[in-house]
């Protein structure tokens, strides 16, 4: 899990969106963002395909400058220079250099960054083993993850972006690239967003969460927060409809099978009456609000954008 975000400045926000919208031609690919990530998390960037995940990435990394709203970095403007030194950005083909050598791709590290941990980003690739004098086309999938994630992890970034850093490993390189991203990112103090298909590796490897539908966010914030806020409710009922006790709650989705009602609420206080009530899983509550599109998003406190002077929840 994540560090603690350090206490007031703009530096406990490692990423801040207000109105943050991208346009390609006629389509947009974000629109309406706003959203606050706090320093030290690692969060899980979900959503369909097309629901705007690389693009986020791609504004943050500064590959693509955004159409409308803004987008900051601890508290700095991602278009200024200073944040490209407190961020580093892992596309998801891992983009290497085949005919290097790997002692070769981190002296590269090395001189591209004047931040560079030589300690560090040798550490990563020696735990693999990954040999020094092997060439990039030579290795493994999940050897060349490992060296992406040393150049990386080596620039000491601040805030690390990952677009599906797990696509196309094995389970048990998966399970070694998971490990190794959370042991670096605790021991370094990195915040991570992470763009992930995997809820499996999202439930055990983030504390947060941010989804995306459609361009816009229908999630946001600490995932025990999130779960915490819903309960996955089910009962008999003979008559159509949402019964009266469940629709005093936020109804993302319900279904009737047969005699019995099964539906995931976002609670308002108790639940009354006869149901069962539990906590849904995390794939439950995201599923429920990707196929709900008329549900009203969700963002827990630490994720919403406020005024700093009035203190109230931006539009």
């Amino acid at each position: 899990m994540g560090g603690t975000a350090p206490p007031g400045g703009g530096d406990r926000w490692a990423m801040e969106a207000r109105g943050l919208g991208k346009r390609y031609g006629r389509k947009w690919a974000l629109r309406d963002c706003s959203f606050r990530l706090p320093a030290g998390a690692i969060c899980g960037l979900v959503g369909s395909n097309g629901a705007g995940k690389s693009t986020l990435l791609s504004l943050a990394a500064r590959l693509t400058r955004p159409t409308t709203g803004g987008l900051s970095l601890f508290g700095t403007a991602v278009t200024e220079d200073e944040v490209l030194a407190r961020c580093a950005y892992l596309a998801q083909d891992k983009p290497l250099f085949p005919r290097f050598t790997v002692e070769e791709t981190l002296r590269m590290g090395a001189e591209l960054n004047p931040r560079w941990d030589r300690a560090v980003a040798e550490r990563i690739v020696r735990s693999g083993p990954v040999p020094m004098g092997d060439r990039v086309g030579t290795l493994s999938g999940g050897q060349r993850s490992r060296l992406a994630l040393a150049l990386a992890f080596g620039k000491r970034p601040e805030l690390l972006l990952l677009d599906e850093p797990m696509a196309e490993l094995d389970p048990l390189s998966q399970h070694e690239i998971a490990g190794l991203l959370m042991a670096e990112a605790a021991e370094q103090g990195t915040t991570v967003l992470m763009s992930s298909h995997q809820l499996a590796d999202v439930a055990t490897m983030c504390d947060h969460l941010l989804a995306v539908a459609d361009g816009r966010v229908r999630l946001a914030g600490a995932i025990d927060e999130l779960l915490d806020a819903h309960r996955l409710v089910t009962g008999a009922y003979l008559v159509d409809g949402v019964p009266p006790e469940i629709a005093r709650h936020t109804v993302v989705e319900s279904r009737t099978t047969g005699r019995q009602f099964t539906a995931l609420i976002r609670r308002q206080g108790p639940v009354e009456g006869d149901w069962r009530a539990t906590e849904p899983s995390l794939e439950e509550v995201l599923l429920g609000y990707l196929r709900s599109p008329g549900t009203p998003p969700l963002l827990t406190a630490d994720a919403q954008v406020t005024d700093e002077h009035e203190g109230e929840v931006a539009a």
